[in-house]
Parts: structure tokens; sequence; C-alpha cells
């Protein structure tokens, strides 16, 4: 069951979106080789602002995630990417279908 997840948000530096669109494309790949990730969806908000939702049965998945190959690809070119730091937020699913 979902029971844990994320909901992340970063903010493109102004020309840097197609490079932030194909890094969140790109990094499906390695959710799906993540045992502990069920669900895993990157999105876009507006021009600048995209986002990843993703879930997990325990909290023991979800820190393997937060210090996975995802996250620590993302910190490394954050400085390049991103116009500001990513809100990482921890979320507790209450219900889903």
């Amino acid at each position: 069951m979902k029971n844990y997840g994320f909901l992340v948000t970063v903010k493109a530096k102004s020309g840097k979106e197609k490079d932030v669109e194909a890094f969140l494309r790109s990094a499906v790949e390695l959710a799906e080789k993540e045992e502990k990730t069920i669900t895993w969806y990157s999105f876009r908000i507006d021009q600048n602002t995209f986002g990843v939702f993703d879930t997990f049965e325990d909290e023991e998945g979800r820190s393997e995630h937060l210090n996975g190959e995802i996250a620590k690809q993302l910190m490394e070119n954050a400085s390049k990417l991103l116009s500001e730091d990513p809100k990482i937020r921890k979320i507790d699913i209450l219900e889903s279908k």
C-alpha cells in the first residue's frame, strides 16, 4: 500500500527549462530500478516550475529514495540548472485508488 511520499518542486534557471525537463524525463529510468518506489511521476507546473511526486510503502523505502541516485544527481546539478533549492516535502498518503 502507498503510505508515504514525496512532493518535490524545482524552479529552472532562465534558459535551463529544457535541461530540467530532460533530466526529469531521464530520471524515470532510475526510479524504475528502485524496488521500494511504488509510483514516480514528474510533471511541469508552469514554464520554469517542475515537480516530482512519488510513493512508498514504508519509511525505509522513502529514506532509500531520498538517499538514492535521482536525489544525488539532482543535487549535483542544482547549481547549474535551478534558480533556488529544491522544495522537498515528505507527505503521508491518507487514501489512494
